[in-house]
């Protein structure tokens, strides 16, 4: 990649700023002026609610897959399809409604979207049979893609030395709601029933719509090109930035972890220690604990501690995944496996991120949709995997299969060239 500086001025330490899809009516810079410090933490505030509370959609079924098996009249096999519907959902609106956040302006993106998730999940919550279930799961998991629309908007507030720091701050909201959501989920169908939770999600869906217009400011991007010419910019962005497919790859292997813990967990929980759906949801609460490495890893980031803390991160999800393994005779066990594993994870998230959107900032949604396609696909390919290993080889077979994922992400940090297509700002 070539680099171009004005005459006189000094040769710039980030990548070029081309127009992805060429020539006037590509993309320019367009960054949004930053809110003064004081209104700053409000929209960071709002920013990291409106991600958790939009990303805990694609949870919620995660510990009422029993309930849901029951309540619809299908095996447990079956009804863990609906976290591949949801996943491969959410993919779907990483791939195509995401890269719309380098054309459309942000604030009315983000809103509208969310009124879609509302009404998704108020059929989900008056679902009359499994089908129509699996169906909307998946609409709200394409409409719940509002989170990652908001973090690259964060990035673009956030000014470049604390870059990591806020981000990091928007993500432990996200996280928060990830790992809060089952919780949420269980409490809520242990009191009213399943339905309930789905219901009480549209609702907070509508609110968070209005104050997303309220607090916000406006950022309509520089970008006229049509959407066929941005989609076709996605495909370039992922064929000349190694470091995107790097790190996009490597979170994928760690979400599939991820993903085949959390969705076979509950079953263990309720099937080996018979612990009700009050006790899921408290054991769900240790998830929590992962949202605290989130601004710890956008820290070590900020001050170029970036591989070495991802290499930190990745060992620390094989530790988790063995210790998961080996406990699954002692709740207390199993759950410190999983307080590992969901820090591990997320420390990565945040880390990865930081590189990405140092890449190419005038097109920071797409590579957004890139990233978190590609991860969201690795979740999806486990969670599909995870009924079948399950039920062949138990818990220990899933954990194996979770290990090797975990192995998979470590070898790709090890072979990655130091430095190679990154910016100084990138690592």
């Amino acid at each position: 990649m070539t680099r171009q500086t004005a005459p006189g001025a000094a040769p710039s330490d980030q990548p070029e700023a081309d127009a992805p899809d060429g020539g006037p009516g590509g993309a320019r810079q367009a960054d949004v002026p930053q809110p003064p410090a004081r209104a700053l933490r409000w929209v960071i505030l709002t920013l990291a609610f409106a991600c958790g509370a939009s990303v805990a959609n694609l949870y919620y079924a995660q510990p009422l897959l029993g309930l849901l098996s029951r309540s619809f009249g299908v095996s447990q096999s079956t009804s863990t399809i609906v976290v591949t519907a949801t996943q491969i959902g959410y993919a779907l609106g990483l791939a195509f409604l995401l890269p719309l956040g380098d054309l459309l302006e942000n604030r009315r993106l983000a809103s509208r979207t969310l009124l879609l998730t509302a009404a998704a999940l108020a059929v989900a919550a008056l679902s009359p049979d499994f089908w129509v279930f699996l169906a909307v799961s998946a609409l709200i998991g394409i409409t719940s893609v509002v989170a990652q629309i908001l973090i690259p908007l964060a990035a673009h507030l956030a000014p470049a030395e604390s870059r990591g720091r806020l981000v990091g701050q928007v993500m432990s909201g996200l996280l928060l709601g990830i790992m809060l959501a089952r919780s949420v989920a269980s409490f809520a169908a242990a009191a009213w029933g399943w339905r309930s939770i789905y219901a009480i999600s549209a609702v907070v869906m509508l609110l968070t719509s209005l104050a997303l217009l309220r607090m916000l400011p406006v950022r309509q991007p520089q970008h006229t090109a049509r959407y066929s010419s941005l989609l076709a910019s996605v495909g370039r962005l992922a064929r000349t930035e190694p470091v995107l497919i790097r790190r996009a790859l490597t979170q994928a292997a760690m979400f599939g972890a991820f993903t085949a813990y959390w969705t076979a967990v509950p079953y263990e929980l309720v099937d080996r220690h018979h612990m009700s759906q009050t006790g899921v949801a408290v054991f769900a609460l240790v998830g929590a604990a992962g949202a605290a490495a989130a601004p710890v890893a956008g820290r070590l980031g900020d001050l170029g501690h970036g591989k070495a803390a991802r290499a930190a991160a990745l060992c620390v999800g094989l530790v988790a995944i063995l210790v998961a393994g080996t406990g699954i005779g002692n709740v207390l066990v199993l759950a410190l496996g999983g307080v590992l594993l969901d820090f591990a994870v997320q420390g990565h998230q945040v880390l990865s991120q930081r590189d990405i959107y140092a890449l190419r900032p005038e097109a920071r949604a797409r590579v957004n949709s890139v990233y978190m396609t590609s991860v969201f696909l690795g979740g999806a390919a486990s969670s599909a995997a995870t009924g079948s290993v399950r039920a062949a080889w138990g818990w220990t077979g899933t954990m194996v299969m979770a290990a090797a994922l975990v192995a998979v992400a470590l070898t790709l940090w090890a072979v990655e060239l130091p430095g190679k297509g990154l910016s100084r700002a990138a690592d």
